[in-house]
């Protein structure tokens, strides 16, 4: 059996965005999955892997996550958040290790779009791969991680 699905994952510790590429059918699925939504994704998929590509924002050496202007409380909140995110990415690549599937973390791509804070809006990720369902962040940032592969 040739294992040609990439999967690309943008970790959130509430739903983490869930792209499914299928490189000879050049095919596209998005989801919003919980933690162990995604294990039971990954063990039902796992013969067909090639790769699990995971968005691992802990690789920037950024040393703070505060906005002076929104106050310590907001700060305290974004950092608390963006700390919890790294660990659910972590986690994941943990979790592909023990069912023994391909995976690799990588930065985050450049914000270049034309959405808010540089991020892909639904008609720029619907013009560069022709993918007209429903879309959130989470699941454009995770299909941009595996487009074209």
């Amino acid at each position: 059996m040739k294992k040609g699905v990439v999967i690309g994952i943008d970790p959130d510790v509430d739903k983490n965005g869930i792209a499914i590429y299928q490189r000879e059918s050049k095919t596209l699925e998005l989801y919003a999955l919980s933690f162990f939504q995604l294990f039971d994704l990954l063990v039902s998929k796992k013969e067909l892997i090639k790769e699990v590509i995971v968005e691992a924002s802990w690789l920037i050496k950024k040393a703070n996550f505060h906005n002076e202007s929104k106050g310590v409380r907001v700060s305290s909140n974004i950092g608390s958040r963006t700390g919890a995110n790294h660990e659910v990415g972590r986690k994941i690549i943990e979790m592909c290790e023990y069912l023994k599937i391909p995976c690799q973390g990588i930065r985050p791509l450049k914000k270049r779009w034309k959405g808010r804070e540089g991020k892909i809006t639904h008609e720029e990720f619907f013009k560069l791969t022709g993918y007209s369902f429903s879309t959130n962040q989470e699941k454009r940032d995770a299909g941009l991680l595996v487009w074209g592969y």
